[in-house]
């Protein structure tokens, strides 16, 4: 788990030095996330000295989904310590937050149908294979 949690830091910290040594708008940890993929991708494909390395990264992958609501605490102790912020822009925030999840559904929506039709699949198609 040591050896998989130093991996996944790495790909963190290379992230890191990336985007703020190009000046890459993009935060550090995105570009991490994007190493460790290509990393996992490249990962059945070359073989390493570490035989367990794979069934490792997924079990501390596992273990972190499993306690991801404790990833929130900081976040909610920033919220907190800012509350002056939330009082004068409480209203804004609140109206940016639904009209953004609004957006991200209609275009998650859009993306299912149009990915639907493309693959040949619908579902008018399979209730009719089920009348059948």
């Amino acid at each position: 788990m040591i050896i998989s949690l130093t991996i996944i830091l790495l790909c963190q910290l290379l992230g890191e030095v990336v985007a703020r040594g190009l000046g890459w708008p993009l935060p550090g940890p995105v570009l991490g996330m994007l190493f460790l993929l290509v990393g996992l991708i490249l990962r059945d494909r070359v073989r390493t000295k570490i035989p367990e390395f794979g069934r490792a990264l997924d079990s501390t992958g596992k273990g972190l989904l499993a306690h991801l609501s404790l990833l929130f605490i900081p976040a909610s102790v920033g919220v907190v310590q800012r509350l002056d912020v939330v009082a004068e822009y409480g209203v804004s925030l609140g109206i940016a937050l639904v009209v953004s999840t609004f957006v991200t559904l209609i275009v998650t929506v859009v993306t299912f149908v149009v990915v639907s039709r493309l693959s040949g699949s619908s579902m008018e198609a399979e209730e009719g294979k089920r009348r059948d």
